[in-house]
């Protein structure tokens, strides 16, 4: 009997130790910031993605297609000029008297700046920047007493390593953005403006509104130095500055000086001025 009652306290001992153990908090709480924590991933993961579900649904009145070819014109403030008959070819030495600044048409340097997201740090010269719009980029400039720091990386979210995209200081632009595609402009006073990311995607290569359809944004071999690239010229343009009546023989109208003498024929250069032996063509 005795081994009995013995067995029976043993057991009853057992089940106070077990009823008595304590709740494994530790456990419990781990379990729970893993849970939070992934619950956070999904839900910031998600938050993104609706988030960009609902920019391109923003755009997509902008994109370009054959039954709207130019969906700038839904752009407040969008600035228009027709340069087809204004596409002649510089060269180094030679300025342009650009009607617009930041120029975004018009004659230009034979040679084009590499147009492939590129973030240039300094200003570049003017008759380069134009070359590529013909190609169908676009060219984001801005004012670098106005735009900077995080405003600044905000500009280069959007271009950097982005095809067809360039970006660029432009000193002493009157307003803080300004964006250029061929025959089109947009000046904008912040780098949160929506309108910036409408005119990208109604102008970058769009085929309907530049005029070298399938042009590179890859500068041809030996012409171009993204860390040294030709320096901007703030200075009025000279008397002899090519006007922008200049055009190639090959776009549809024969390109004249300022005293209507015809213009050498094939790759025009502006009159009076020889072209160079290694002028690549764009």
């Amino acid at each position: 009997m005795a081994s009995g009652k013995t067995s029976k306290a043993v057991r009853s001992a057992r089940s106070s130790v077990v009823i008595s153990k304590p709740t494994p908090w530790g456990t419990i709480a781990a379990i729970m910031v893993i849970v939070l924590f992934a619950g956070g991933v999904f839900g910031y993961a998600y938050y993104k993605w609706d988030a960009k579900r609902d920019k391109e649904n923003a755009l997509a009145a902008y994109t370009p297609s054959e039954s709207n070819q130019d969906p700038s014109d839904k752009i407040p403030g969008i600035v228009k000029v027709d340069y087809s008959n204004a596409r002649g070819h510089v060269t180094e030495l030679q300025r342009v008297a650009y009607d617009k600044l930041p120029p975004f048409g018009g004659p230009h340097d034979g040679v084009w700046a590499d147009c492939n997201g590129v973030v240039y740090s300094q200003p570049v010269r003017n008759e380069n920047m134009v070359h590529p719009l013909e190609h169908g980029a676009v060219w984001v400039a801005y004012n670098p007493d106005q735009v900077t720091g995080p405003a600044l990386d905000t500009l280069k979210t959007k271009v950097e390593g982005q095809t067809y995209l360039m970006l660029s200081p432009y000193p002493s632009l009157d307003k803080p953005v300004s964006l250029q595609s061929w025959g089109h402009q947009l000046k904008v006073d912040s780098v949160d403006d929506p309108r910036i990311d409408q005119f990208i995607r109604a102008l970058r290569t769009n085929p309907y509104q530049h005029p070298e359809v399938g042009g590179t944004c890859d500068p041809s071999p030996g012409t171009w130095n993204n860390a040294s690239p030709p320096p901007f010229v703030g200075t009025p343009p000279p008397p002899d500055a090519v006007p922008m009546t200049f055009n190639t023989p090959e776009s549809g109208t024969p390109a004249t000086s300022d005293t209507g003498t015809p213009a050498p024929s094939g790759d025009a250069t502006a009159p009076g001025t020889p072209a160079p032996t290694t002028q690549p063509t764009g």
